[in-house]
């Protein structure tokens, strides 16, 4: 009877304080118990299970396909997204204003900012940003070269001059070729000394905003002109790779795929993601399954920003 008496105590406690809304001082004072009493009441109430806590998801959210995914691929955190349509303009769409939310409640004062800019994806990230008063980032550190198609380089300095002005940071432009004719032309392009000025700050990058790309490149990097040829694209596929982070390429278990192409490529190269803080990596869409599976074995994405359908074929896979 002492115990059910014990209990029933217990029981009293945990409803004034957990569902009055009643502070501990204020449930002692009552009761005239100690304070001291009324914790140690409260925790033997969630031990006796009087008390259970519940976290019921919000229509809308997949914290069991998150979960799922932080389990198959040890990730730290997956952020799965709502999305009505199996489609890449919506997926992205979606994605996009996720990863802005995220941003907007994660970053810190003084962050330097990498991000790739041939990614379709996180072009919609900065468009749904609003501009950051509190906390503002230092640099924002563009990773990937540019110099193709005029209208899409254009375009690709806006988005790291966009995220730059949103986040109160200063932009650091990569003004040379992401991909170039030859191993010779990328040393000389990198003396260059605003080139270096941008590069030397690889190493100072505190979080990394990523897109995950197929071998075969997308409509925006297709336009861009800094394409490879079908001949190294099929050099590629043979060598095992599945997908690419900044032209980075990996394959299936998350192993770097060394080709030449890796010596014409001016960016931050897949082995520097190790040293940084934080890494975002934003993909979606039926086509880059494969491509995302991969990127999370690399072992270097902190988290991943993607829609239902996709989250679901990568547990499937």
């Amino acid at each position: 009877m002492s115990r059910l008496n014990e209990l029933r105590l217990i029981s009293r406690v945990a409803q004034m304080y957990h569902i009055e809304g009643r502070r501990q001082a204020e449930i002692a004072e009552h009761l005239r118990l100690s304070q001291a009493t009324v914790s140690r009441m409260l925790k033997r109430a969630e031990a006796e299970d009087i008390v259970r806590t519940s976290v019921i998801p919000p229509v809308g959210t997949y914290s069991e396909l998150e979960g799922e995914l932080r389990d198959k691929f040890k990730l730290p955190e997956a952020i799965v997204v709502e999305c009505t349509e199996d489609r890449d303009g919506a997926i992205m769409a979606r994605i996009g204003e996720a990863a802005a939310h995220l941003l907007e409640v994660t970053l810190s004062p003084g962050e330097i900012i990498g991000v790739s800019s041939w990614s379709q994806t996180i072009f919609k990230m900065v468009e749904n940003i609003h501009p950051q008063k509190s906390a503002q980032a230092k640099y924002v550190v563009q990773t990937l070269g540019g110099m193709g198609d005029p209208s899409v380089q254009t375009h690709a300095t806006q988005l790291t001059t966009r995220l730059a002005r949103l986040t109160g940071a200063e932009p650091k432009l990569l003004p040379v070729q992401g991909v170039t004719t030859s191993r010779e032309a990328k040393l000389l392009m990198q003396a260059d000394p605003f080139v270096r000025e941008t590069m030397d700050l690889f190493g100072s990058i505190t979080l990394a905003i990523v897109g995950i790309g197929a071998v075969e490149p997308s409509e925006l990097l297709a336009r861009s002109g800094n394409i490879f040829s079908s001949r190294e694209l099929a050099d590629l596929a043979e060598a095992g790779a599945v997908g690419d982070i900044s032209l980075r390429f990996f394959d299936k278990d998350g192993k770097p795929v060394k080709t030449p192409l890796d010596d014409r490529v001016i960016g931050l190269p897949l082995e520097d993601l190790t040293r940084v803080d934080r890494v975002i990596a934003l993909a979606g869409g039926a086509k880059k399954t494969a491509a995302i599976a991969g990127a999370l074995r690399v072992g270097v994405i902190g988290t991943l920003v993607t829609d239902k359908f996709t989250a679901q074929r990568l547990i499937d896979a």
